[in-house]
């Protein structure tokens, strides 16, 4: 092995610029498909960290407008879901797991002390929404059962209400008021639900007693479902669903936009499947920059084929088999793609990893960021695939050189420039 390295080293440093030129052709090929690599995971992370916790066996219902008149009503019928439609559920529907619903109360002023902010969301939740809706709790507790059946007056406050109000310090047990109303703040979360204005959250119950008039009706009803593994058995479970709720208010069960169903497991398919095939389509387009490097890498084995002619028959003359020549041009054409393609991986990691840092550095919007592009980095499986990128590229780079030089006749070698 140490002669056979020496060799490839020799034949190297007689071609240097040659072999230079070359390699940064299979450099290139691969920084290129590190970053583009990189470039694809921070876009994908971007997006799936606005998913965050949030979990995505659900369903959200929602009502609209009727398009169709129905058994007497008119249409442009206004259907609103309530508390009896999460009981139907409940009882009804044994696929359904956890079932949340929420209010949302708008353009409410908050205030504490001299302290207030305007055009605040407040929302009125059930306490299985925690888990659905992936919220982070900073300090304190989370609404219970309690508060939605005793009707309490307290409130979750979001971690940007909560730095504007009492600046940083703890507000669990203080009294903010909600237009005037008071109530005694139990915790401080993080929301994975990005906005402009600050959510805070209320019992359900309260909310419908002393902003709606206790009335019964909600703005959308959240539940997950289990048991359900198929997309056949999904669709036949909402058509089942979407009957049963025509019924109750007396809709078309073919009038789609009288009831609004969003399968939430479907938007995380679906988006799973886009990043799926950019995936597919980065790794194409890295191969095909990468392709180029190697036909320059097997250019120059048939160049050194050539020039080594003589030398090939002499070796075959004193016996030396046509697989140690195989091995010979091989082993060379692996480590010129190898040597110089870890350069460039390694390029490649560097700077995706200075994008990253420069990333993490930049100030952002805190509790209303959106992000589109995060932690644009390469995890392990990436980097052993491209190593097995490398090894075959150069194999594949040695190929044709190596089977011309093992089809040599060792007469006509000998003869070659002479």
């Amino acid at each position: 092995m140490r002669e056979l390295l020496l060799e490839i080293w020799t034949s190297i440093r007689k071609n240097k610029l040659r072999t230079f030129l070359t390699g940064f052709s299979v450099a290139w090929g691969i920084f290129m498909l590190v970053i583009l690599l990189g470039s694809g995971n921070g876009l994908k992370n971007g997006v799936m960290s606005n998913f965050g916790n949030q979990a995505v066996n659900t369903i959200i219902l929602q009502g609209g407008l009727t398009s169709t008149p129905y058994a007497g009503y008119d249409k442009w019928r206004h259907i609103e879901l309530g508390n009896r439609d999460m009981e139907l559920l409940h009882n009804e529907f044994p696929e359904v797991d956890q079932i949340a619903a929420n209010v949302w109360l708008n353009e409410i002023t908050i205030s504490y002390g001299r302290e207030y902010l305007t055009n605040t969301s407040i929302v009125g939740i059930t306490p299985a929404n925690v888990e659905m809706e992936g919220q982070v709790l900073l300090t304190g507790r989370f609404i219970n059962e309690t508060d939605l059946a005793q009707q309490r007056k307290v409130i979750l406050l979001d971690k940007s209400a909560s730095e504007v109000l009492f600046f940083g310090a703890d507000p669990v047990g203080k009294a903010v008021k909600l237009n005037n109303i008071s109530f005694t703040v139990i915790g401080v979360y993080d929301r994975i639900q990005k906005s402009y204005n600050s959510t805070c959250n209320i019992p359900l119950s309260t909310a419908q007693l002393i902003f709606k008039a206790n009335s019964p009706y909600v703005d959308r009803i959240v539940f997950s479902v289990n048991e359900i593994t198929t997309d056949q058995q999904m669709e036949t479970f909402e058509k089942r669903l979407r009957n049963r709720l025509a019924a109750e208010h007396k809709f078309s069960p073919t009038d789609e936009s009288a009831l609004w169903i969003f399968n939430r497991m479907e938007n995380y398919k679906d988006t799973m499947f886009i990043f799926n095939g950019i995936s597919i389509f980065i790794w194409i387009i890295g191969l095909g920059t990468l392709l180029a490097g190697v036909v320059g890498v097997s250019n120059i084995m048939l160049v050194t084929v050539q020039e080594r002619t003589f030398e090939f028959g002499i070796r075959k003359a004193l016996g030396a088999k046509p697989s140690s020549v195989i091995r010979l041009i091989l082993t060379e054409s692996v480590l010129i793609t190898a040597a110089f393609g870890y350069i460039g991986m390694v390029l490649g990691v560097f700077t995706m990893e200075l994008v990253n840092k420069i990333l993490s550095s930049m100030p952002t919007t805190g509790e209303h960021q959106f992000n589109m592009f995060l932690n644009p980095t390469l995890n392990l499986s990436v980097a052993v695939s491209a190593t097995i990128v490398l090894v075959i590229a150069g194999l594949i780079a040695g190929y044709v050189p190596a089977r011309r030089a093992a089809q040599l006749k060792t007469i006509d070698a000998l003869r070659y420039n002479k």
